[in-house]
């Protein structure tokens, strides 16, 4: 008879509870496929605190750790799972924890991390010169504390099955949802494509999603702290996209000259008048796409791209999808006047 591989996900106080319950719900539904082919269970699934009992995620709701990790023979583990949330940085602390990890890292075929515990995982040194990802909120967090990982910014995750290298077992997963992404890839390794569709499809998801976590981050609003002497252009960009918004109509907003701009934006901003301009266009068509108000080719030229095409381009270069894709997937009503996509 085929052995059960053992996954386990840790749990801590204020963890993410999706980040818990989204890649576990995945194995699950993967047994649930085996049994219904006449097969047995691939997986068995538990979830390991710091000790047995109730712990309370960022939801409110609690999880019950069935067994403690502490004194774990990890041997016996096939993949660990990391998962973020608010609790992630008191963890982050907890010295005892992280030799645990420490440990159990050489000992388990697969570990991994969802969302924010990519920084637990650091913490433990465990992502040193390797690639890495977490939630789009949290990578300049693990870029700046962590300066000998890898970081990379736009991937739903780093798992590999075709990457032969040893440091290959160890690996990260992109914001929440991007766990459910990690954990079809694994099933997929493990079982076959055939049966990960299979579960792709009772869940009603993607088993691989075009593009990657950027399509579903948001641009964040500068801090002004950072960007006084450009606080009154970074306000009027946004109100003028449909505009001239070259680097001399820039200039010459902000009473600067174009060199002067251009080294001020790369200090305070870490990027050029033009990239940022590109930026911000993006966002405000995204979010016309999502709320369904305009046709594409509308919404070109309200966002200052002009032909539907240089839009294409756009969307392909930074979020790997057409903007009549985004629009299918994320708007709240159908796209008016699609064909132009």
């Amino acid at each position: 008879m085929e052995s059960q591989r053992w996954i386990a996900c840790l749990i801590y106080p204020d963890v993410m509870s999706l980040d818990v319950t989204g890649p576990m719900q995945v194995f699950a539904s993967a047994n649930v496929e085996r049994q219904r082919q006449g097969l047995p269970p691939a997986y068995r699934l538990n979830v390991l605190g710091d000790a047995v009992g109730p712990v309370a995620t960022s939801a409110g709701l609690s999880i019950c750790a069935e067994l403690s990790w502490r004194g774990l023979d990890t041997s016996a583990l096939d993949t660990l799972l990391v998962p973020g949330g608010l609790g992630v940085e008191r963890q982050c602390e907890d010295q005892a924890l992280l030799d645990w990890l420490r440990q159990a890292e050489p000992q388990v075929r697969r570990l991994g991390s969802v969302c924010s515990g990519a920084l637990l995982l650091a913490a433990a040194g465990l992502l040193d010169q390797r690639p890495a990802t977490t939630h789009w909120a949290d990578l300049d967090t693990l870029r700046r504390e962590h300066p000998a990982v890898q970081v990379q910014d736009d991937r739903l995750h780093t798992y590999d099955p075709l990457e032969r290298d040893g440091d290959a077992h160890v690996f990260t997963s992109a914001g929440v949802t991007a766990g459910i992404d990690l954990a079809l890839a694994l099933v997929e390794a493990d079982l076959g494509r055939s049966l990960a569709l299979a579960v792709a499809r009772r869940l009603v998801m993607f088993l691989r999603r075009p593009g990657g976590q950027a399509q579903f981050s948001a641009l964040l609003a500068p801090d002004p702290n950072r960007t006084s002497r450009l606080a009154a252009l970074l306000d009027w960009i946004p109100a003028h996209l449909g505009g001239d918004l070259s680097l001399e109509a820039l200039a010459e907003q902000a009473r600067m000259a174009p060199r002067t701009l251009s080294r001020v934006f790369v200090q305070e901003l870490g990027m050029g008048p033009g990239r940022y301009v590109e930026r911000v266009r993006l966002e405000a068509a995204r979010a016309l796409l999502q709320d369904a108000q305009a046709s594409i080719a509308t919404v070109a030229r309200l966002t200052g791209f002009g032909h539907p095409e240089n839009l294409r381009r756009t969307f392909h270069k930074h979020l790997s999808v057409s903007p009549q894709e985004y629009a299918e997937r994320f708007g709240l009503r159908p796209l008016k006047e699609s064909r132009h996509a």
